[in-house]
């Protein structure tokens, strides 16, 4: 049962980001957040927050919305 809770892929791709720079960046596996991107696996906080600097967005725009 995978339910989308980010949208990390969609802001990557707005950004123009792609998901080996991303992984580069933050000293991860690019396994690791490909799996991120397809809400395979999810991200720490405190990597979601690295992850909301280096895009130079707010955090909630990598969440998908529960409400309204």
């Amino acid at each position: 049962m995978d339910e989308r809770i980010n949208k990390i892929k969609e802001v990557l791709v707005s950004k123009g980001v792609s998901q080996k720079d991303l992984a580069e960046k933050l000293d991860k596996n690019v396994h690791t957040v490909s799996n991120w991107c397809v809400n395979k696996s999810q991200p720490h906080l405190k990597d979601l927050k690295q992850i909301a600097l280096l895009l130079d967005v707010d955090i909630s725009e990598l969440l998908v919305k529960t409400k309204g």
